[in-house]
């Protein structure tokens, strides 16, 4: 398959096109018919902008010659000091998105394998993320897999 698009880590100067792209991937979840937003766009480029620089959430995203198609974010999540093992962060990947445009075309593949690279280097405990229907099989086909020890307690009840 040859690709049109390049893959890269996000920069903080991403922020206003990952907080529009964040919309659009939302609205998905919606039929089309959002609700009126409860922030603006404006709050969610900021937001990105700050947790993209202190370096605590990365992302990467898909390029192609007409913009970022893609992204998806991964926050570190710290763990306790252990007297016997490391305790290196683990790794949880959220808001995975491709345009409708450009999705089967391997960018979401591809934004999906350089997160992992980057777990991999840096030594990450493991990969976490909370699926929707739609993309579990594709964290399935990537080598995600349901654990036997994680618990959830939803607390909107």
């Amino acid at each position: 398959m040859t690709t049109d698009f390049t893959v890269r880590a996000a920069r903080a100067a991403d922020a206003g096109r990952l907080a529009e792209l964040q919309w659009m991937f939302k609205q998905e979840d919606h039929d089309g018919r959002p609700p009126t937003p409860a922030r603006s766009l404006e709050e969610a480029e900021r937001w990105i902008r700050d947790r993209l620089s202190d370096g605590h959430w990365l992302a990467w995203v898909a390029e192609t010659e007409r913009g970022i198609c893609g992204h998806v974010f991964l926050c570190l999540v710290e763990r306790m000091p252990d007297p016997y093992e490391d305790n290196n962060p683990v790794g949880y990947v959220t808001n995975y998105f491709v345009l409708p445009s450009q999705r089967n075309r391997g960018a979401g593949s591809a934004l999906l394998e350089a997160l992992k690279q980057y777990a991999r280097s840096a030594g990450l405990e493991g990969l976490i993320v909370w699926p929707s229907e739609r993309s579990s099989p594709l964290y399935r086909r990537l080598g995600f897999r349901t654990p036997d020890e994680l618990l959830e307690l939803p607390l909107d009840t």
